[in-house]
């Protein structure tokens, strides 16, 4: 008794606690809807399960034959059950019920959705009803008639065992002798259950619009399906329900020959009907014609298709790329140009790690993220990542008090120009340090909700305290002392008691929380601190983006993180698996996940205070039937979009998970004529990561955020892409660009505007890998890589980004050096770009994009390099003498090549002395550019 009150008040503890986290944020309602749905449905689970196995067993025993002959063996089994009787009576039922229910109990989504649904207004192209039949009612019935089947299985046979273990049912030799009751019941059960098999097999005919096409590889119903399968399916669902009356009639007139062969009729036409039929159809009049019988579905299924994934109004526009770099040809986009970011937001982790973490218990995210801000009256693209607290980091100092009452958040935003470097490399920062500085001006630097924070924390105390306990940041020359604080928001439930604190401390397997005297009245517990958890917890009706992202809106540190209504039950629409179509260089490819979809919108952008924990769900796609039934069943969780400041708006961005799910589908379904579709001849991918070092199996390439005037359109925006190549292309020579997407990203009347160019079949237009491929071999590249990988340092090639810009295709990488010693950080050293068959290889881009388009391209891309960041125009006539000193020639172009050989020279005699390898390749480089200069001035 004890052990059983223990377990109870561990569970009521797991309850008690949920309902408080989910009050004290404001969404209770969504757990007790949960909640009560969840019960109610186990209760009809239960219920619906139990009763009717109870009924069965009862007339069963109740109308058996009281004077039954039975043979010795069956004596046997009776004396054996009598003293277990009225157990097993409601004991199996019982059981079966409890299984019933949480089956039941888990789909409670299903019956919520049915009971609130909501109209598409659209209808499918075969039935004419409209989709939500298909989204709501179809599922809902479909599980009715499946657990109901069950149901009559089961109560069948207890029905079956209770009669032969009590002499209604007996089989002497070849002889079935059977009672009137028995006879009764079970002619009735068959008819109940057969009948549930008609409504079964009427069903399956709407269900032929999800199911994958037997004459064409996509979904939906084609020319088999609509000529043979559906047909059969009503003609069975109708026989079917002919059997159910004829064991109705057996029940009545007590013969058993009708239904019986009504049912091998049934198996017959089953086979016959069912499936023989339909194969005919399809090997002998389907595949011999298949591109015109298939035609009107096939369009079927693209129609249906593009609009289910949101890509029906992409605008397609023909980009005959110019195959060679001309000169000038950047002007025109010089804003594009200007804003081509060169920091790597994957490779500059630890380049943020080792200039701004300052204390070993901060850290910063694997990857981190893009967003731009308005800098100086222009729109600037950043790398950005909160300084989330790293308790690993405490190393010997992790003990309960230090990692939850002292060690309680993170502290500050870090943020550097996409654009820009510093001579030595490093980022330059627009935000930095602790107290933060920047340009982002003020805000709420504490992050006590963020991807990598504890599972929980104690902070809070009484108002005015001046005991402060909470680590705020450190402070002094070396760090040894701390700026101390207490959380004063409204962030977790508050322990004010001991019973509290007692729910908390069994939760979380820890006798401190009740214990300690750090612990006090006004204490708050935070827990489920991570942005995604937090919103899913609050609409668990949501997929989430794998990446939330942070930005400052209103003087706040809130996370965004976008949230999808999906399904797989559009009609004719192609299935996707969720987690295939995102994998990438930056997002693994789950070991096993069942996440399929046909049908996916962006409904919801979500925030997440990172002071507070404040969750607030926003209604983006307003429109979208999916959200209108959950807000039916959710009410007052989900605010209007026009709630949303116009700050939180303009850190808004397409979300990469959705647009990697639509490159999938247009890899395919940029084919909107059905032959052309059907022939497979112009399928397209997405190519592997241009750097990964797999030979087979690489990882497909992510899309890149870049502000950038897209062609067809007519102001710079903040833009997610990707690229496609021919399908099947496992050869570099075959990694040619045929398709290149944007996505918009800021919000306005354009926000998520799908453009496509696409490339000209007839002319060869470089694809990533093949760029990679011709960077790599590039004999002049080859040799300044094999210098910055001598000694004590390794090269790292980053993102290489492609812009549609001068009329063709512009490739941009930037290089990275890092030292193989202790401290061990990348340092951006110079700028691999490409554009047709040019290459060039310098250390800043504006001196690379000079050198492809000719001079003074009118470029000015930001980059901040250790030497100047523009080519002189040629000139006259001096040549320097390596060593000299140079002198005044009166030639301005030569004269500025003499001296930048002069500082090259001293660079590399110094770097020699300082043995730095690295830097004496630099100056050699630096050394040759002049030296080249200086002859093109000279005229030599």
């Amino acid at each position: 008794m004890i052990a059983v009150l223990v377990i109870a008040f561990f569970i009521f503890a797991g309850l008690y606690t949920d309902v408080l986290w989910f009050s004290q944020l404001g969404f209770l309602g969504v757990l007790t809807t949960q909640w009560i749905a969840e019960l109610v449905m186990f209760l009809v689970g239960f219920i619906g399960m139990a009763v009717p196995v109870f009924v069965s067993i009862e007339v069963a025993f109740r109308f058996r034959p009281v004077y039954a002959k039975l043979n010795s063996q069956l004596d046997r089994y009776q004396q054996v059950v009598e003293p277990l009787r009225r157990l097993a009576m409601y004991g199996i039922p019982a059981i079966l019920g409890i299984f019933a229910g949480v089956s039941t109990g888990s789909r409670w989504q299903i019956a919520l959705q049915y009971l609130n649904r909501t109209s598409f207004g659209k209808t499918d192209p075969q039935f004419h009803l409209d989709l939500s039949f298909y989204f709501y009612d179809l599922p809902f019935w479909r599980g009715v008639v499946g657990f109901a089947s069950a149901v009559v299985i089961l109560a069948a046979i207890a029905a079956l065992a209770t009669s032969y273990l009590y002499g209604a049912l007996r089989v002497n030799g070849r002889e079935l002798r059977i009672s009137r009751t028995a006879r009764i019941q079970l002619a009735i059960t068959a008819a109940v259950y057969v009948g549930l098999q008609a409504v079964s097999i009427w069903l399956d005919q709407y269900a032929t619009l999800t199911e994958p096409s037997a004459g064409f590889l996509a979904t939906g119903a084609g020319f088999t399906e609509v000529t043979a399968t559906i047909p059969s399916r009503a003609i069975l669902s109708i026989v079917a329900a002919l059997v159910a009356i004829l064991f109705i009639v057996t029940a009545i007139i007590g013969r058993w020959r009708l239904p019986i062969i009504g049912t091998a009729l049934l198996l017959v036409a089953g086979l016959v009907i069912g499936v023989v039929y339909p194969a005919i159809v399809q090997r002998f009049q389907a595949e011999p014609s298949a591109k015109t019988l298939e035609s009107s579905y096939i369009q079927r299924n693209i129609t249906a298709t593009r609009d289910a994934y949101g890509v029906a109004g992409v605008k397609e526009i023909q980009y005959d790329a110019v195959p060679e770099a001309q000169k000038n040809a950047l002007r025109q986009d010089a804003e594009t140009t200007a804003n081509i970011r060169i920091l790597d937001p994957a490779l500059v982790e630890k380049s943020f790690q080792q200039l701004e973490q300052f204390k070993q218990y901060y850290g910063f995210p694997a990857h981190l993220d893009v967003d731009r801000y308005m800098i100086a009256g222009k729109t600037q693209d950043t790398v950005i990542a909160v300084r989330d607290l790293d308790q690993t980091g405490l190393g010997t100092s992790r003990s309960w008090y230090n990692n939850t009452v002292v060690y309680t958040h993170g502290y500050g935003v870090v943020a550097a120009y996409g654009n820009q470097r510093a001579s030595t490399g490093q980022p330059v920062f627009l935000e930095s340090g602790i107290p933060s500085t920047g340009s982002l001006g003020s805000f709420e630097p504490r992050i006590y909700f963020g991807e990598n924070s504890p599972a929980y924390s104690i902070v809070g105390g009484p108002a005015g305290t001046t005991n402060h306990v909470e680590l705020d940041y450190p402070t002094g020359e070396d760090n040894s002392q701390g700026q101390k604080t207490t959380f004063t928001g409204n962030g977790g439930p508050r322990l004010g008691n001991l019973f509290t604190r007692l729910v908390y401390a069994i939760k979380f397997q820890s006798e401190e929380i009740v214990l300690s005297n750090a612990v006090n009245d006004q204490s708050q517990i935070l827990y489920n601190r991570d942005p995604r958890s937090r919103v899913g917890a609050v609409a668990p009706y949501l997929t989430l983006d794998n990446d939330p992202y942070p930005a400052i809106v209103n003087g706040r540190v809130v996370w965004i993180v976008d949230g999808y209504t999906t399904s797989d039950n559009y009609p004719y629409s192609t299935v996707e698996q969720l987690s295939n179509t995102i994998a990438d260089t930056y997002t693994p490819k789950p070991d096993f996940a069942l996440d399929n979809l046909n049908y996916i919108r962006n409904s919801v952008k979500a925030t997440v205070d990172a002071y507070s924990g404040k969750v607030t769900l926003y209604a983006w796609d307003d429109q979208d039937p999916l959200l209108k039934t959950w807000e039916k069943i959710f009410p007052a969780t989900v605010e209007p979009k026009s709630k949303m400041s116009a700050q939180l708006l303009a850190h808004v961005r397409y979300p990469s998970d959705l647009f990697k799910v639509q490159r999938a589908v247009l890899g395919s379904y940029h084919v909107t004529d059905p032959n052309t579709f059907y022939s497979g001849n112009d399928q397209w991918s997405t190519p592997a990561e241009p750097t990964s070092s797999l030979t087979t199996n690489a990882p497909e390439q992510p899309p890149y955020y870049l502000t950038m005037k897209v062609p067809g359109t007519a102001n710079p925006a903040f833009t997610l892409y990707t690229t496609f190549i021919p399908k099947s292309s496992g050869d570099s020579s075959r990694s040619v660009l045929t398709g290149y997407l944007t996505a918009n990203s800021d919000a306005g009347a354009d926000y998520g505007k799908l453009t496509l160019l696409t490339l000209p079949s007839k002319t060869t237009t470089p694809g990533p890998g093949l760029v990679e491929n011709n960077f790599k071999t590039d004999t002049n590249v080859a040799n300044q890589l094999a210098l910055l990988q001598k000694g004590d340092t390794q090269v790292k090639l980053g993102n290489l980004l492609t812009l549609p810009v001068g009329g063709g295709l512009l490739y941009v990488q930037p290089v990275y050096v890092q030292s193989t010693g202790e401290t061990q950080y990348p340092l951006l050293r110079k700028v691999l770009v490409s554009f047709g068959s040019s290459i060039a290889f310098e250390d800043t881009l504006d001196a690379a994009l000079n050198s492809l388009f000719g001079g003074d391209s009118g470029v000015t891309a930001g980059d901040k390099g250790a030497e100047s960041t523009s080519t002189p125009t040629p000139g006259s006539t001096a040549t320097p003498t390596p060593g000299s000193t140079a002198t005044p020639t009166g030639n301005a172009a030569l004269d500025q090549a003499l001296r930048d050989a002069q500082a090259a020279l001293n660079a590399r005699t110094a770097a020699y002395k300082a043995n730095d390898l690295v830097a004496a390749a630099q100056a050699d480089a630096q050394l040759q550019a002049a030296i080249q200069r200086a002859l093109a001035a000279s005229g030599q």
